[in-house]
């Protein structure tokens, strides 16, 4: 395990000077242009361990308990305990040593640095990097809280920040071995046929490289939450409770020009939410979910998925967290989702 430096003031002003010659020579060559001041800021978003770079900002425990609930649990459950297969953020002492260790905020991360610039530019999944500075302290605050590391009164600042010791930090260490390079493998080498070739699916929590006999053999995120839905509902049957069947779409006989234009922008930037039904998103193909969307009629649930909507099953942010999509691929995919669970 090992943790990277920071580069030093002199290593960053040559890094700086290499990347802006860089961008200067492209525009020599009549392509790209020179970064503006404000396009840097935007990215230069990253925080040390020790607090440099952190906004002037401030976020207590009380605060973040409501926007953890608003905005986090229903993936990572009420109390940081994870739902399906979504990451558990709390609990998990004493478990590194086990042959199955629950890593966690509190039983393995070594900085608190590392939770605040994690949520701050990754979550909440369905829309990143829309929590403003005070919403990620309060809600970081209240992550330490369920990993019993603050107090219910504790006030999170870019003050106080680097002051929150991780239990895990001292098992941290700078890797010292030095660096090396294969050698090219130029006879007998492995079957490329042989390879078993692992990866994830949309950027969703990968669970590809699970074993049969493991406890998570799909090869899909997607595919694990069936799976486990379904044998949840097989255990409760085994119970003698009557389990509710969901009603699947037969799917239409073909989707309009609409809905295949779509299909793309569905499953690059719907799909994580509504291809599994997260945070109340209604799931593609499911009938029952989709049959009172459908009849409030295109132009409502093309309007709801443009500006954004809350209703009582969840939220759905404007575009999906993706305000970079026009209006038109958001109506496309809509077209597509609804078509799809007729």
């Amino acid at each position: 395990m090992f943790k990277l430096a920071k580069p030093t003031l002199v290593a960053a002003a040559v890094s700086a000077s290499l990347v802006a010659g860089a961008v200067n020579a492209g525009e020599s060559f009549g392509f790209g242009r020179t970064a503006t001041a404000e396009e840097i800021a935007g990215w230069d978003i990253d925080v040390r361990p020790d607090g440099l770079g952190l906004p002037v900002g401030e976020g207590s425990v009380l605060d973040g308990e409501g926007l953890y609930e608003e905005k986090c649990a229903a993936c990572h459950g009420l109390f940081g305990e994870g739902e399906g297969r979504w990451p558990v953020l709390a609990g998990g002492k004493g478990t590194l040593a086990q042959e199955r260790p629950t890593k966690t905020v509190g039983s393995y991360w070594p900085y608190a640095s590392t939770l605040y610039d994690y949520i701050y530019r990754a979550m909440p999944f369905p829309a990143p990097r829309s929590l403003t500075p005070d919403e990620t302290y309060a809600i970081s605050a209240y992550v330490l809280y369920l990993n019993d590391l603050v107090d219910e009164e504790f006030v999170l600042t870019n003050e106080n920040l680097a002051d929150v010791k991780m239990p895990n930090e001292p098992n941290f260490f700078v890797d010292p071995r030095p660096d090396v390079n294969n050698t090219r493998c130029m006879t007998d080498c492995a079957d490329p046929a042989a390879m078993q070739v692992t990866g994830s699916i949309g950027g969703v929590t990968p669970v590809g490289h699970f074993m049969e006999g493991a406890d998570g053999p799909a090869a899909s995120h997607e595919a694990q939450h069936e799976l486990e839905k379904k044998m949840e509902q097989e255990r409760l049957k085994e119970l003698g409770v009557e389990v509710e069947e969901e009603e699947a779409s037969s799917g239409p006989a073909a989707l309009s020009e609409a809905a295949l234009a779509g299909k793309a922008t569905y499953e690059q930037a719907c799909a994580a939410c509504h291809g599994m039904g997260i945070a109340g998103a209604p799931k593609v193909g499911d009938k029952g979910a989709w049959e009172a969307r459908i009849a409030q009629g295109m132009e409502t649930m093309v309007n709801h998925a443009i500006n954004g909507f809350a209703g009582d099953a969840g939220m759905m942010p404007a575009k999906g967290g993706r305000s970079d999509l026009s209006d038109e691929a958001v109506a496309n995919a809509v077209a597509y989702m609804a078509e799809s669970s007729q």
